[in-house]
């Protein structure tokens, strides 16, 4: 991990296990909130957007990815901090703002208990 201080909106690379818990990958993660030892992350892809969850970053170089970038806020995942390896870069206020709009948008419970 860095020795600079973790902050949400910093895009990390880091060790994310895949679902089915048997192996994990380096990729790159952004920083969405932190909570104790660990962080809440979104996954960063290069493959383009599959749906409404998927946020293209336009300043994806400005941020430290190598190409074009793909911020899943549909998939979220917490993880010990100690598993962020090294900050690439920061969010740009355009992507950040984007993100944002997405979120507030797409990303509320899928169930009907508290008609929102």
């Amino acid at each position: 991990m860095s020795t600079t201080s973790i902050e949400p909106g910093d895009l990390y690379l880091a060790e994310i296990l895949f679902t089915s818990g048997e192996a994990a990958k380096v990729r790159p993660a952004l920083v969405l909130w932190l909570d104790a030892d660990d962080c809440v992350v979104c996954l960063i892809t290069s493959v383009g957007p599959r749906g409404e969850r998927d946020v293209v970053l336009q300043d994806w170089s400005q941020a430290g990815l190598l190409r074009s970038s793909t911020c899943r806020i549909g998939r979220l995942t917490t993880i010990e901090q100690r598993l962020l390896f090294r900050r690439i870069g920061r969010l740009s206020e355009r992507d950040a703002h984007q993100l944002a709009q997405a979120w507030y948008t797409h990303n509320r419970p899928g169930w009907d208990i508290i008609p929102w």
